[in-house]
C-alpha cells in the first residue's frame, strides 16, 4: 500500500483529539496542579467559566490525592474541550485473566467540554486497550453508556474520575460483556453520514463471503435490504475476515485498507481469536462495486455492504456506505473500458474519494430485541385475533394487538367515517368516507410489513365456524344482538377462542369493562350478568354500578343536531388509556396455561373515586346460583 496511505492511517485517522504538552502529568509542578508553570510561556487557553471551574475542582483533587492522581498542563483541543493529561493510580486494582492490563501509572487525557450539557470524556495516546470492550476506535473509553441518565452536571469532574476508576476496575476484572459492547465490531462508534437514508434489514445474512443484495426504496428517507428479490438498486456485499477496531473510514482509500489491514500498522493488536491468514479482499469488492455501479443508472449513487464480524462472535455487524455520483460515474466509465474483471489499484485513487455511510436499522431477530419483551402484551405474539366494531375501543385495541406482534387480524365494522369521530377513534382525515373497517386495515398494514388483515364486509364475519379457530375474539360493539350471535357458539365444543367483550361508562369515557369468557365455561351474557350481580352488591365498587344500568339523562351526548343516535363521551386520550390497559390485560389472560373467566374493572386516575382495578374472577363458580362450584 502506498505510504500516504499508511501515513493518512497513522495520522488522520489515529489523529489525537487534544494536543497535550510533551512531558509526564505533573511535571513541572510539584503537587502537580492544572496550568502549570511552562503555561506562562505561551497564550493560556481561553476557557469558559464551567471548564475553569472544572479545572479548578480537579486541580484541588489532585493536590489533596496526590498518591493517586497526578494531573499535567490544560490546553485547548480542536473543538474546544479543555484537554488535561492525568494519570492514575492502578496499585489497588486486581487483575484476572482476560482482563484488561494496566500499567501502574495508566496515562489518560481528560477532555471537558464548554458546556455542562455533556459530560467529560476519557481517552489513551496509546493502542494498547485497542479491540476492548467499551473502547472506542481505540482510544475513547465508553465511561458513560447514556449519558442522558448518568450524567450530573451538579457532580462536576470528581464523578467523571469516580466513573474512570470504576471502569478500570470493572475492566480489569474481566466484567465487561464483549458480545453485548456497542457497535463492538466497528469502533465502537454508530457509522452515519447526515442526509443519507435509514437502510431496514430483517433478513439473516447469507452464509458466502461475496455476494449481492438488493435495496428496494421505501420512501425518500428508506431502503429495505434484501437477498431474496434482484431489481432496483443492486449492492455488493463483503462478508470481512476481521472486525475493524479502529471503525471504518470517511474516504475510500483507507477502507480499502483496512478491509485487509484491520489493525492497520499496530504492532501488537489485542484479538478476541487467532489472527487468520486469508486471500485478499479487496479485488473481489472492487469488482463488485465497478459490476453493480454498470448496472445502475448514471448520475446514481452506488452502495456496498459491509457484514463486519463481531469478536467475541454471533451475527455480523452490518454497515450500509455509499459513494456520490460522481465517484460512482468514475466506476463506470472504468468498468466499460477496462471491463469488470479489474484488481483496481487503490493507490491510484484519491486518498480523498469521501464515503458516506447510512444509518442502518438492523432488525434481524439474531441481534434485535423486542422493546415489549416480557410485557403482558406479549400474549398476543403469533396469535390470530379477531376485533368486532372499530369504534372508540376496537379501533385503538386493534392497534395495539397488531404492535404486539399478533400473526393475523379480523377487523369488521360496516360503519362509514365522518369528520366528528376523529376526536376520539383511530383515524385520520384521509380515512372519511371509507368504512372503518377498510380505514383502519390500512394503518393496521402500515405498522408492520408481515402482517396479515383480513376485512369482514359485514357486522360480523360470515363464516362463525372459522371464526371459532382463532385464539380471542374481542367484541367492542356494545351490540344485543352480535352478543346473542356470541352466546349461541359459546357451547360450540371445536371453539377454541377466547371470547371477550369491552365497553365503557356512556358519563365519562374513563371507566372500562372487560369481560373474559374461555372455552368450556359459560357463554358471555351469562358471565357478564353474574359479574354485574357481584360488583353490584359491593359498596365498595359503586364507582362501576353504572356499566350494568341504563344512563342517567344527561349522560349520553347527542352529536349532531337531527336524529343522531345518542353516544356516550369521551376523548381520544382517555378511550386510547382505556384501551391500552384492557389489551394489556387480556394479553395475560393469552398468556396463561388456563384463561379465567370473570371481568376486570378499570377506571383511569381522574375518574370518580374508588378501585382503579378489580377482577371479579368466575371461574370455579356455578353461575346459575352464583355459589362455588
Amino acid at each position: 500500500m502506498a505510504g500516504a496511505v499508511r501515513r493518512w492511517l497513522q495520522g488522520a485517522r489515529r489523529q489525537r483529539p487534544c494536543e497535550v504538552r510533551p512531558g509526564r502529568p505533573g511535571e513541572g509542578d510539584h503537587d502537580g496542579e492544572v496550568g502549570a508553570r511552562g503555561m506562562t510561556k505561551r497564550k493560556q487557553p481561553a476557557f469558559a467559566p464551567w471548564q475553569v471551574n472544572q479545572l479548578q475542582e480537579l486541580r484541588a483533587v489532585s493536590r489533596t490525592r496526590a498518591r493517586e492522581l497526578r494531573c499535567g498542563a490544560a490546553s485547548e483541543g480542536p473543538e474546544g474541550d479543555a484537554c488535561v493529561p492525568i494519570e492514575l493510580n492502578t496499585d489497588t486494582i486486581e487483575h484476572v485473566a482476560g482482563g484488561l492490563e494496566l500499567h501502574r501509572w495508566e496515562p489518560f487525557v481528560l477532555r471537558i467540554p464548554a458546556s455542562p450539557l455533556h459530560p467529560p470524556t476519557v481517552e489513551v495516546t496509546h493502542t494498547r486497550f485497542l479491540g476492548f470492550p467499551h473502547v472506542l476506535q481505540g482510544l475513547r473509553l465508553c465511561i458513560y453508556l447514556d449519558p442522558s441518565r448518568e450524567w450530573h452536571p451538579q457532580s462536576g469532574v470528581s464523578a467523571t474520575l469516580n466513573r474512570l476508576w470504576g471502569w478500570l476496575v470493572e475492566a480489569a476484572a474481566a466484567r465487561f460483556d464483549p458480545s453485548t459492547a456497542m457497535y463492538h465490531a466497528v469502533g465502537g462508534v454508530l457509522h452515519r453520514t447526515p442526509g443519507t437514508p435509514t437502510v431496514v434489514t430483517r433478513e439473516d445474512l447469507p452464509a458466502l463471503r461475496v455476494t449481492t443484495a438488493t435495496l428496494h426504496r421505501r420512501t425518500d428517507a428508506r431502503f429495505d435490504l434484501t437477498w431474496r428479490d434482484r431489481g432496483e438498486v443492486i449492492v455488493p456485499v463483503v462478508r470481512l475476515f476481521s472486525d475493524l477496531p479502529f471503525g471504518a473510514t470517511e474516504s475510500l482509500v483507507p477502507l480499502l485498507y483496512l478491509i485487509d489491514h484491520p489493525t492497520a500498522d499496530v504492532a501488537t493488536p489485542r484479538a478476541f481469536g487467532p489472527v487468520r491468514r486469508h486471500a485478499p479482499l479487496v479485488p473481489a469488492f472492487t469488482t463488485m462495486l465497478i459490476a453493480a455501479a454498470l448496472r445502475s443508472p448514471a448520475g446514481s449513487p452506488q452502495y456496498f455492504v459491509l457484514a463486519v464480524p463481531h469478536g467475541a462472535g454471533g451475527p455480523p455487524h452490518l454497515l450500509c456506505g455509499r459513494l456520490t455520483p460522481a465517484v460512482a460515474n468514475a466506476l463506470r466509465t472504468v468498468g466499460r473500458k477496462r471491463g469488470t474483471a479489474l484488481d483496481l489499484n487503490p493507490t491510484l485513487l484519491d486518498v480523498e474519494v469521501p464515503i458516506e455511510w447510512c444509518n442502518m436499522s438492523d432488525e434481524r431477530e439474531a441481534v434485535t430485541t423486542r422493546r415489549d419483551v416480557d410485557r403482558p402484551v406479549n400474549g398476543f405474539a403469533g396469535k390470530s385475533v379477531h376485533v368486532w366494531g372499530c369504534g372508540g375501543l376496537g379501533s385503538w385495541i386493534a392497534e395495539f394487538v397488531v404492535r404486539a406482534g399478533a400473526r393475523e387480524i379480523t377487523i369488521c365494522d360496516p360503519g362509514v367515517v365522518t369528520g366528528g369521530l376523529l376526536v376520539r377513534q383511530n383515524y385520520t382525515e384521509t380515512s372519511i368516507g371509507e368504512t372503518k373497517a377498510r380505514a383502519l386495515a390500512t394503518r393496521l398494514r402500515s405498522l408492520r410489513d408481515d402482517i396479515v388483515v383480513h376485512v369482514a364486509d359485514g357486522a360480523i364475519p360470515d363464516d362463525l365456524v372459522a371464526v371459532l379457530g382463532a385464539d380471542i375474539i374481542i367484541d367492542a360493539t356494545v351490540s344485543n344482538a352480535v352478543t346473542s350471535v356470541l352466546d349461541a357458539t359459546a357451547d360450540v365444543a371445536e371453539r377454541r377462542a377466547v371470547i371477550v367483550q369491552v365497553a365503557t361508562d356512556v358519563a365519562s369515557g374513563t371507566l372500562g369493562l372487560v369481560t373474559i369468557c374461555p372455552p368450556r365455561s359459560a357463554s358471555p351474557s351469562t358471565i357478564d350478568n353474574r359479574a354485574g350481580q357481584v360488583v353490584g352488591a359491593d359498596p365498595d365498587l359503586e364507582l362501576y354500578h353504572g356499566l350494568w344500568q341504563e344512563p342517567l339523562a344527561g349522560d349520553e351526548i347527542v352529536p349532531t343536531r337531527g336524529c343522531s343516535v345518542p353516544t356516550f363521551h369521551g376523548s381520544a386520550a382517555d378511550l386510547a388509556a382505556v384501551a391500552g390497559v384492557a389489551t394489556s390485560l387480556l394479553g395475560a389472560h393469552l398468556a396463561a396455561s388456563t384463561p379465567i373467566a370473570g371481568a376486570h374493572l378499570i377506571a383511569l386516575p381522574h375518574a370518580a373515586s374508588g378501585p382503579r382495578h378489580h377482577f371479579v374472577s368466575l371461574t370455579g363458580t356455578d353461575l346459575s346460583t352464583g355459589v362455588a362450584a
